[in-house]
């Protein structure tokens, strides 16, 4: 990227008005950017403009054919770059500035990475944005394969190792596709579906109208959600396959229906329409459902933000139509499964209860709104980006949904679907649901491919320490991976990736046993109320389920006073232990009053988590030592931790030979100074994201001087000449 532009932001901006009238020729002749909108919107930033700034007129649209690199018939999101030019006066009238243009002969395409507003502030400091700024003002390619390969896109178009997932969508997206044709004449379509509907197993049923007269016949109207929930019902994957070909068939769509549905919400068999029967059915309601379908095509493949109002005007319309209520996300998601969520009970269950996100309602028995629904769409594209994030795309939200398994003390969730006044019982609106999922298996096998520097036996030994002790603490000097092996270590014991079943809770100097075990809490009337903490909660939980696996996790077990945290409880962790007949009353009674004796389950085993090299903290007494197995975990540099920080942290062969040589001989002179629980842990030169090509060096000075550097301090609190020198040399010559 070219230094003039600095830090400063440049511009990214539309030139359509009234949807159609691309104004760049005007733009062009006049010297100027002009600000469509009559209402003040967008008036801040453009005043927020200033001379010097860069600025480009841009379009975006989407596109599947004639592109640069496979894209496997999945739709892709192109931004033209029509001019360029450098904002020369702006009069702070939020509605235009100057600019001295230079016009793109012919636009250049830039993919994955655009932006659908009128105005779309870019700042420099991140790889993306950086390679745009100099795509459009320098110039230079692309790096295509780099974008491919991100969080967000790797999955439709990157380089996959394994095999591809949720091929799926390929054919669901046609099929939308191809629905959209009949949205002005649904007559071939009905005709049509019922044509092959007595060949297909189900479908007479499905297609069987009650008319006003009371008499029931073929349907004579359709939306396309419903169309698509022909085969998208509880059947067999077999039946689903053949319904699903027959239609594609039917519409002309090339591409082959899937063999599998894992993770794909159906429709309750025994409500699967997204409008009523004819008899109570409005005379506009499968019209609002096909505005709606057409609404969510036209905001993907134009970047006008009058569709985005549209959109919400339909959705809201739509959502008033008896039956489709929460629906209507999952006919949206069949539809475009890249572009919108699902929001299915499983799918909310999810992301409330796993993402922490907050789905706000209309009302008790309406689902979200139109505007909601989009809020949701951004704010869940802008974390899909983010490496950590448990999920990066709305296929792979709805897969995780599916296997996800609430904590079985989570309160449960009102029935928001259903319809008031219904008097026919076999006509009440039932939402899309997830089958249940298969176990997802995770093993010691799983824990080396996550990452793991230690080898196959030393897991084993740990695991093998965790079945009979019922208790381990992991303890070890700062970054040597303690929390990332527990929670895997948990995983592995219980056989499977459930996180319903995992508990984490760190422990601190304030924690008490009222907030861990029992306690008095004020509620919301200002009262208090007796209330159980996590540990009883996890206790509860496994009771619940003897043949199933629970762990809770406490990290930094020592920051706390175990003893005084467990309080009675303490005791019942023994192994030997952990039966009805050793149950202890608590210092408080049951919510009800009643003091019943508790014990801890054979099924709830305990991981900690102690930093050693913390002497701020006292030696955890006698007496809970007695109830743990410690393991100390070690900096772990090696052939291992080499292979994962270059293949999987984008470091550079030689410089992670040279990492590895300046952290060792750092660990040397710690050990000799304070002793081996003071070394610096392999987590500190791991990257947690892939670094960009050749900014391995920069990453390591930042953290030597912001993560190392102050550790050090720490330790030499006395002597920070000592530390200084520390610093200096692990960077010397760097």
């Amino acid at each position: 990227m070219s230094e003039d532009l600095g830090t400063r932001p440049s511009w990214f901006v539309g030139a359509a008005y009234n949807r159609t009238e691309d104004q760049t020729p005007r733009f062009l002749a006049e010297g100027i950017w002009e600000n469509g909108y009559e209402d003040g919107k967008y008036g801040d930033l453009v005043r927020s403009m200033r001379p010097g700034d860069k600025i480009a007129i841009k379009s975006s649209y989407t596109r599947k054919r004639d592109l640069p690199f496979d894209n496997r018939g999945a739709t892709v999101s192109v931004m033209a770059i029509k001019a360029t030019g450098t904002i020369t006066a702006n009069p702070d009238d939020g509605k235009q500035v100057k600019v001295d243009w230079a016009p793109s002969a012919p636009p250049r395409e830039w993919y994955f990475y655009t932006n659908r507003s009128t105005i779309w502030r870019v700042a420099p400091g991140e790889w993306m944005e950086d390679g745009l700024l100099a795509f459009a003002f320098d110039g230079r390619p692309q790096d295509i394969d780099r974008f491919r390969n991100e969080p967000f896109w790797r999955e439709r178009f990157g380089d996959l190792n394994g095999e591809q997932r949720f091929r799926w969508t390929t054919f669901y997206s046609a099929v939308a596709s191809r629905l959209l044709d009949y949205r002005n004449d649904r007559r071939p379509l009905v005709d049509g579906i019922q044509s092959i509907s007595g060949d297909l197993p189900g479908l007479g049923i499905y297609l069987n109208d009650r008319y006003p007269s009371g008499e029931r016949g073929p349907l004579q109207d359709i939306c396309p959600f419903t169309t698509m929930g022909m085969f998208n019902r509880s059947m067999t994957d077999a039946n689903r396959h053949l319904i699903a070909g027959a239609l594609g068939k039917l519409l002309g769509v090339e591409e082959g229906p899937p063999d599998s549905f894992e993770g794909i919400p159906v429709l309750n068999n025994q409500r699967s329409w997204f409008f009523s029967y004819a008899d109570k059915r409005g005379a506009d309601d499968i019209d609002r459902l096909w505005e709606l379908f057409a609404a969510a095509a036209a905001i993907l493949d134009s970047d006008q933000q009058e569709l985005r109002a549209d959109f919400v005007q339909a959705y809201d319309a739509a959502v008033e139509v008896w039956g489709a209520s929460w629906n209507l996300s999952t006919g949206l998601y069949w539809s475009h499964p890249w572009e919108f969520p699902t929001l299915d009970s499983n799918s909310r269950a999810y992301m409330t209860g796993r993402l922490q996100m907050r789905i706000p309602v209309i009302g008790p028995q309406k689902p979200c709104s139109g505007a909601t629904y989009l809020k949701l769409v951004d704010d869940l594209k802008a974390r899909f980006g983010e490496d950590s994030y448990p999920v990066h795309s709305f296929p792979e939200l709805s897969l995780a949904s599916w296997h996800y398994k609430a904590p079985d003390d989570a309160p449960a969730e009102p029935d928001l679907a259903k319809p008031v006044g219904t008097e026919d019982e076999g006509e009440s609106a039932v939402e899309t649901v997830q089958v249940p999922a298969p176990m997802e298996p995770y093993s010691v096998d799983d824990i080396l491919r996550d990452g793991s520097f230690l080898d196959r036996n030393e897991i084993e030994r740990l695991l093998e320490r965790l079945r009979t002790r019922k208790n381990l603490i992991l303890q070890g000097p700062p970054g040597t991976g303690k929390t990332w092996m527990a929670k895997r270590l948990a995983f592995a014991l219980m056989g499977e990736r459930d996180e319903a079943r995992v508990r984490a809770v760190q422990f601190h100097p304030n924690l008490s046993y009222e907030d861990f075990v029992r306690g008095w809490r004020p509620s919301g009337d200002g009262k208090l109320t007796l209330a159980d903490g996590v540990f009883m909660e996890a206790i509860r939980a496994a009771l619940s389920r003897p043949e199933a696996r629970f762990v809770v996790i406490i990290e930094e077990i020592n920051r706390g006073n175990p003893a005084q945290i467990f309080g009675e409880l303490l005791t019942l962790l023994e192994a030997g232990k952990r039966t009805p007949r050793e149950a202890l009353e608590l210092c408080y009674p049951d919510t009800d009053g009643v003091r019943r004796p508790v014990h801890v389950p054979e099924n709830l085993f305990v991981i900690g988590t102690m930093n050693i090299a913390d002497r701020s903290l006292a030696l955890v007494d006698l007496a809970f030592r007695r109830r743990f197995a410690f393991v100390g975990l070690e900096p772990r540099l090696g052939p291992a931790w080499r292979q994962w920080v270059t293949e999987k942290g984008g470091v550079e062969p030689p410089l992670a030979d040279d990492i590895e040589q300046r952290i060792l001989a750092l660990n040397a002179r710690i050990a000799e100074s304070f002793g081996r629980q003071f070394e610096i842990g392999h987590s500190y030169v791991t990257p947690t994201a892939k670094l960009e090509p050749g900014t391995t060096r920069e990453w390591f000075r930042q953290v030597a001087e912001t993560e190392i550097g102050p550790l050090l301090e720490e330790y030499w609190f006395d002597a920070p000449k000592s530390a200084r020198e520390a610093v200096e040399k692990l960077l010397h010559r760097w």
